[in-house]
């Protein structure tokens, strides 16, 4: 009895202390935005940007709304996932406003539209918007093992929003992909949030039928292969992927579609043979589909030599000023507010913001980044190491898997490793529909990272067992 009680008591001392570890990375994390802000506005015209109050007071109830919620209703909850969110969240919105002050853009989009719209001040809206959906995550979701009841919902609710931009009247293409909608004024891309929901899917489909996939029935080359009839869902997975890539054109969701189930089918069965046949899988579908498919075509081609096309294409173009904005940030950079990504065009502030980042911090500023990213990842898998239940564990990692997947592929594409998929950078890039879905991931695991955290409850006393102490002489 005594050592439940000090347990108990040791993790409700326990509770205090991460939220006061939580606030103080809090004001490092909206203090650096806003003195990045500052750099920005004194490289760009030498004076104190006139905005830089409201946006760092902004920043800092975001943060604050946040921190109140998580401290009430989740205070056992890692405290690095809220911090770094808010980081990587304030220092997209400083670099969005970079290049909403360059002459080039204002210019072209005046020849181009007639009028000029920054994209900071929407994106701070949006910004609000994704702190609201990541309230309303942990307001509403008390249990994250209530959403094992909804596996198959999750399955038809998931298709629905991959289906949405094939809809006439509904669906927009964009630069050749159809992965945008329109409704009223505002464009959504269903993509963002079908990947939280299908990581409800996988986690529950995956805790029922794991032992069954995981049988293997011969060994092949040192790998255990599993048996034909499990190989339906996976085929079924890659089928739908190659749908996707085929009628949308979207690279981006087709590659973390797959890639998703790939990873929490690893860390359900531990096969290495899943993960082999998923890698032969994607190769095998992508060159296929990149035969006739002239968009996918394009990417390929401004990946692997993006200068001997550069006056034909428009990817082989953006490619080209993408790789010399990153040739020319070095090692340290040129310094906030003073590169030229902005030659890029439209897309410098979403597909290809981390060329920002090259160019204007360096290789060091590229590698802090992505060091933020890897501290959310590895946050994420200590979530699910945590959890308690195989749901959460397939959940958090699934949701993990799926962020990580995403920065490889953005970062991949925007530097040359791999062909661009059109996919944006969570939390830094422009955009509505991601960085709303992203601060609802991290609510989840917040939530689950709280339930794994929180201190298991002192068992009831035996009034048998004191009975017996009594009587006993």
């Amino acid at each position: 009895m005594s050592v439940v009680t000090n347990t108990t008591t040791i993790g409700a001392i326990e509770a205090p202390s991460r939220r006061n570890t939580e606030l103080a990375l809090l004001a490092f994390a909206v203090v650096i935005p806003v003195f990045a802000y500052l750099n920005v506005g004194l490289a760009i015209d030498g004076k104190v940007p006139a905005g830089m109050a409201g946006y760092g007071l902004g920043l800092a109830l975001l943060a604050g709304v946040a921190h109140l919620v998580v401290r009430k209703w989740a205070p056992y909850a890692d405290p690095l996932l809220l911090p770094l969110a808010t980081l990587l969240n304030g220092l997209g919105l400083v670099l969005i406003w970079r290049l909403d002050q360059s002459p080039r853009l204002i210019a072209k989009s005046i020849r181009d539209f007639g009028s000029f719209s920054p994209d900071a001040p929407k994106q701070m809206l949006y910004s609000a918007v994704g702190i609201a959906m990541f309230v309303g995550v942990l307001l509403l979701l008390k249990d994250h093992r209530v959403l094992q009841r909804y596996t198959y919902i999750s399955m038809v609710a998931a298709l629905v929003l991959l289906l949405l931009p094939l809809v006439p009247g509904l669906g927009a293409d964009v630069f050749g992909a159809k992965i945008w909608i329109h409704i009223g004024g505002f464009s959504i891309q269903p993509g963002e949030f079908a990947k939280l929901v299908l990581a409800i899917f996988f986690s529950g489909y995956l805790m029922v039928k794991r032992d069954a996939l995981a049988l293997a029935s011969r060994r092949f080359m040192g790998l255990y292969l599993p048996r034909g009839r499990d190989l339906g869902p996976i085929i079924t997975i890659w089928a739908v992927s190659l749908l996707i890539l085929v009628f949308e054109n979207d690279l981006g969701t087709s590659l973390l579609f797959f890639g998703m189930f790939v990873i929490m089918l690893y860390v359900a069965t531990e096969r290495t043979s899943w993960i082999v046949m998923g890698l032969l899988m994607a190769v095998a579908g992508a060159v296929s589909v990149a035969s006739f498919a002239g968009h996918v075509q394009a990417r390929v081609d401004a990946w692997s030599d993006p200068f001997a096309c550069a006056e034909k294409v428009a990817a082989c173009d953006q490619m080209t000023q993408v790789l010399m904005s990153f040739g020319s940030g070095g090692i340290l950079g040129a310094g906030l507010g003073q590169g030229s990504s902005d030659l890029i065009g439209f897309a410098a502030n979403s597909d290809f913001i981390f060329a920002t980042v090259g160019e204007e911090l360096g290789l060091t500023g590229v590698m802090v980044f992505l060091l933020f990213y890897g501290l959310i990842i590895e946050r994420g898998v200590r979530t699910a190491l945590a959890a308690r239940d195989p749901f959460g564990k397939l959940l958090a990692m699934g949701l993990s898997g799926a962020f990580a997947l995403q920065i490889f592929v953005v970062a991949g594409g925007v530097m040359g490793l791999i062909p661009l998929t059109g996919m944006t950078m969570p939390f830094l890039a422009y955009g509505g529909s991601s960085v709303i879905a992203n601060w609802a991931l991290i609510g989840i695991l917040i939530r689950i990272s709280d339930t794994a955290r929180r201190p298991a409850p002192a068992p009831a006393p035996n009034p048998d067992a004191e009975m017996t102490q009594v009587v006993r002489p």
